[in-house]
């Protein structure tokens, strides 16, 4: 076995970010990429967000003078807290959304309450769109094993179906929450907008829904994925469809939106603790989403939900950056209770995840030592997190 020297793990001065952590960049002070522009986001003047809300509302003004659809928006949601900030606005500026969710077949018990809600307390049409329970289970299985994400055919679908729509129904916007700030790839004044790019490179880690389709043992086919196949561009143009993010208009805070939304539209936090994240409003959408799913990114990455969390909330004000490393610490390695329930889900052994899961390990972050995967830690220690569960074959791969 050939001795390699790891690299010690940087992470940000400002937030708990790792220097892994999607297109985050580190500059030479020791911060990263999603720490500056989240900084710069946060020093826009009130004068400054005062101006911006007038060209949302030059937007409002012209889907009244010009629209023709039934629908003057589509709005994109899963009944989440972003979900019900962005129909409130959009209902403040009395217009008639249509709204769309992307069911992916495991709401929990909160989240579907507060999905199913929605079309109350905003008086609006909501179009529910879910593949067949055997299509998730099988789209589950292949998300494991070819991106080692579980939830990809969710991302695929919220960021799908309401373009769909919205071209077939000539709908002129469709509308996002918040921005893709957290990214770190672009700043304040470049008023991003939702584009197929974000969707395919972004958020479905450049798997099209074509590479489900081959050489799959599932025998899933092409009418099986027709909720995930993006419109044309020319479809697209012709019919004028603009993908928004509110986040560009007003300021984004998650905390205070959520405190609003409880109050006024009685909206529901999860009752439950979840094992890898002290948050209780981020999520509800699927019971995988803050547990297994997110126990994948640790398995790839090194870091997981609650250093996500954390960062936001360090960013935003709610916690300093040394608290948000005791909740890094106490629960980004958590391996959650809900993994034997997709297993069961999706008829999977335990010996079989971790051997797939073994796989998607980078090692930017993960080395062995006596058959255990080890890594650096934001706190300033190596710890080891479990054994490796590699057979042979794929084990002389990862060798070091």
């Amino acid at each position: 076995m050939k001795e390699k020297i790891i690299k010690q793990m940087k992470y940000c001065r400002g937030c708990t970010y790792p220097e892994i952590a999607v297109n985050s960049k580190f500059d030479n002070d020791g911060f990263s990429s999603v720490f500056k522009t989240h900084k710069a986001w946060q020093k826009i003047k009130p004068e400054e967000w005062k101006r911006r809300r007038k060209v949302f509302e030059k937007i409002v003004s012209s889907i009244k003078k010009n629209n023709k659809s039934n629908y003057d928006c589509i709005i994109a949601v899963s009944g989440g807290k972003d979900s019900y900030y962005q129909a409130h606005v959009i209902k403040e500026y009395g217009l008639k959304p249509l709204l769309i969710t992307y069911n992916g077949n495991n709401f929990s018990k909160e989240g579907t309450y507060n999905r199913d809600r929605m079309k109350k307390v905003f008086d609006a049409d909501h179009l529910v769109i879910s593949p067949s329970q055997d299509v998730l289970i099988k789209l589950n299985r292949l998300g494991f094993k070819k991106v080692g994400d579980m939830n990809w055919h969710n991302h695929t679908g919220i960021l799908t179906v309401p373009m769909q729509y919205a071209v077939r129904f000539k709908i002129p916007y469709v509308i996002y929450g918040e921005t893709i700030d957290i990214l770190g790839i672009y700043k304040p004044e470049d008023f991003a907008e939702y584009t197929n790019r974000i969707r395919l490179e972004f958020s479905m880690r450049g798997y099209e829904w074509d590479d489900f389709i081959k050489k799959n043992k599932e025998g899933l086919n092409a009418k099986d994925m027709n909720w995930a196949k993006y419109p044309d561009d020319k479809d697209i143009i012709e019919n004028k469809v603009r993908g928004l993010y509110l986040g560009n208009y007003f300021k984004w805070d998650p905390n205070k939106n959520t405190k609003m939304i409880i109050k006024k539209y009685g909206w529901q936090p999860a009752k439950k603790k979840f094992d890898r994240t002290y948050r209780k409003i981020s999520n509800l959408d699927d019971i995988y989403e803050n547990g297994v799913h997110d126990y994948l990114k640790f398995v790839k990455y090194g870091y997981g939900r609650a250093t996500d969390h954390s960062t936001k909330d360090i960013l935003t004000g709610y916690m300093t950056r040394n608290y948000g490393i005791k909740m890094v610490k106490k629960y980004d390695h958590v391996v959650p209770s809900d993994l034997k329930t997709w297993l069961k889900y999706v008829d999977m052994s335990e010996r079989e995840f971790w051997m797939i899961a073994d796989t998607f390990r980078s090692k930017k972050v993960w080395w062995i030592e006596n058959n255990k995967w080890y890594k650096d830690n934001i706190w300033g220690e190596t710890k080891s997190y479990g054994e490796v569960s590699l057979n042979k074959s794929l084990k002389k791969k990862y060798e070091i």
